[in-house]
């Protein structure tokens, strides 16, 4: 049985479901595009939702209109991080067997463990676990904690894949090669794009993970099949970011390299001109 599954750093739900603007319009454009795609599992990350429960529950009911077979579950930033910030959610389909759900701790630095960044699903014969790994920041203040957290977050899908196979999706904010960017040399200093991180995701994939875009597309840069663009990652603000493909390769599904060999598909899905994040679908 071959199975869908689809991440997306939203950024915010409540501006793609409830926002009147044209980005929000543009926004809800994808979420049905996603729908239409009748994934097994939806990951999203940077939800930004928080503690207010009539709010949210209003914006959950807006969401689960599109995905009505489905189960959700969320997490969000608590004290002492920041409220409203960060944030993740996955959807599953109602046919498929009850999952375990864990809301990970993993022992990060700061408040990282408190922003509501990691959910794992536990099924029969597999994990699938979303990630919103934290930003370095501007001027690179996060850096040092950044590097602790993607040690601990090395260490914990080790730890699971000594159970059982992994898929883990999610935004995690480093464009691994030089052709995971259109413009490497003016970013070697910028967060995303520093010789730690990078280092820190190839330890990743050598710890026993395959990068599954990379595994169907080889070395494609710029763009793969038919001119379509490998990134994942457009600047919002520079308004040409898109037109021109100068984007970032930044959001991944990541599988058990023993589970590589049988992935059939792994591409960004087509957002039109909405800039952002765009989700990745995995076939499997």
């Amino acid at each position: 049985m071959v199975h869908t599954l689809v991440s997306w750093n939203i950024d915010s739900l409540n501006a793609a479901l409830l926002g009147n603007s044209a980005r929000g319009s543009l926004s809800l454009n994808v979420v049905e595009s996603i729908r239409d795609l009748n994934p097994d599992v939806l990951a999203i990350q940077e939800t930004k939702l928080n503690d207010d429960r009539k709010k949210t529950d209003t914006i959950l009911k807006a969401l689960m209109q599109y995905f009505p077979d489905y189960e959700e579950v969320h997490r969000i930033s608590e004290p002492p991080a920041r409220r409203g910030y960060a944030g993740t959610m996955m959807l599953y389909r109602k046919d498929l067997p009850k999952p375990e759900v864990t809301y990970p701790k993993i022992g990060a630095p700061d408040t990282m463990d408190d922003e509501g960044r990691m959910i794992t699903l536990e099924f029969p014969d597999c994990f699938v676990t979303t990630v919103y790994t934290p930003n370095a920041g501007s001027g690179l203040v996060r850096l040092e904690p950044r590097g602790h957290w993607d040690d601990c977050y090395r260490a914990y899908l080790k730890k699971l894949d000594v159970s059982k196979p992994v898929l883990a999706c999610g935004d995690f904010n480093v464009a691994h090669e030089e052709i995971d960017i259109a413009n490497p040399q003016s970013n070697h200093h910028s967060a995303g794009f520093t010789d730690q991180e990078r280092s820190k995701f190839g330890q990743l994939l050598d710890a026993g993970f395959t990068d599954t875009f990379r595994k169907v597309h080889g070395q494609a840069a710029g763009f793969f099949d038919n001119q379509r663009s490998i990134y994942t990652w457009f600047a919002q603000r520079a308004m040409t970011s898109k037109a021109n493909n100068s984007g970032w390769r930044i959001d991944y599904w990541l599988t058990s390299d023993r589970l590589a060999d049988r992935v059939q598909a792994c591409e960004p899905v087509d957002t039109g001109s909405r800039r952002d994040h765009l989700p990745i679908l995995l076939r499997i």
